[in-house]
């Protein structure tokens, strides 16, 4: 019996790297980029996540609002290695690059009394 072929669509790449952002502490919420940004760079983009598979290697760049009160590099860091180990361990394919781009910090609104 010959093996079969396995394919992954570019959007479970994105719902993987969404999914475990999102779940890292001091993520608020994924942030949106200017649709020019994706016309120049022919990625694969939704919410905040920007996808892009050169030579079966998978390169990625998040744009997040964190929450206030956090460490901006810790937490950046430590999405960079969740989304990579996801990404490895759920398809077994290389991460070349987490790119993480701090679009805003949440503030809670003040209450006016």
């Amino acid at each position: 019996m010959e093996e079969g072929k396995t394919t992954i669509a570019p959007d479970v790449l994105i719902t993987i790297a969404r999914l475990t952002t999102l779940n890292v502490d001091g993520v608020s919420r994924l942030s949106s980029i200017p649709s020019g940004v994706n016309r120049l760079f022919k990625r694969r983009y939704v919410e905040g996540v920007q996808i892009e598979v050169r030579d079966d290697t998978v390169y990625v760049d998040l744009h997040v609002i964190l929450k206030n009160n956090v460490n901006i590099r810790d937490v950046s860091h430590t999405i960079q290695q969740r989304v990579s180990r996801a990404i490895s361990d759920m398809v077994g394919m290389q991460v070349g690059r987490v790119n993480v781009h701090i679009e805003d910090i949440d503030y809670p609104e003040e209450i006016e009394g």
